[in-house]
């Protein structure tokens, strides 16, 4: 998750003598944290585009990376390579799931609703491989996926004016949501530029 803390572990409880440490990512794999002991060598290094800026920590008795304040910028491969008494290798494959928006519902002044009925869009921006849904109590009534492209999602809901039922838009994906419910009274409110037409009383 974003803005949570990683660590890319060694297996080792402690860095031997003759140990060379590098840890490397991206496709290119760069260079970015190295250990060798018998040179006093002990460091993080950037990649070009500054993302890893006082991010990365060495911890100095084992060689584990830890990167902090994670985004998901620094997803991808981060390989460890362990030179000396043995050599050995291995590649971590790091995935970060951005925070998820806050639903927005909004009344759709666009639709044609009739005056018994209350139209509304649930709405997040720039999110990807989300699940929004509208539920009806602990009912799911509508739901729209998307992976992949970081884009804006819509979901309709039509509700009577004087329903008591309740309702709370939900998106979701592998490991957490973010709900929104509804209230009928607050988000029913009449649109901008809607005429009321007041009938005189014949007596």
């Amino acid at each position: 998750m974003e803005g949570d803390s990683v660590t890319l572990h060694t297996d080792d409880t402690e860095i031997h003598e003759d140990d060379d440490i590098l840890w490397k990512f991206g496709v290119g794999m760069s260079l970015i944290a190295e250990i060798r002991r018998d040179s006093g060598i002990f460091k993080t290094s950037d990649v070009p585009d500054g993302r890893f800026t006082d991010r990365l920590k060495l911890d100095n008795h084992t060689g584990s990376l830890t990167i902090t304040n994670i985004t998901t910028q620094h997803a991808g491969d981060y390989k460890l390579e362990i030179s000396g008494a043995k050599r050995s290798s291995k590649t971590f494959s790091v995935s970060v799931n951005a925070r998820l928006p806050v639903p927005n519902i909004t009344r759709d002044c666009s639709s044609s609703s009739s005056q018994q009925n209350c139209s509304l869009l649930c709405s997040v921006v720039n999110v990807s491989d989300v699940t929004l849904s509208w539920y009806k109590g602990n009912s799911l009534l509508s739901s729209i996926s998307v992976s992949d492209l970081s884009i804006s999602l819509s979901l309709p809901l039509e509700v009577e004016y004087q329903d008591k039922n309740t309702y709370s838009c939900v998106i979701n994906n592998p490991i957490s949501n973010q709900t929104t419910h509804l209230d009928i009274s607050k988000h029913c409110h009449t649109c901008a530029g809607m005429l009321v037409l007041i009938l005189p009383l014949i007596n």
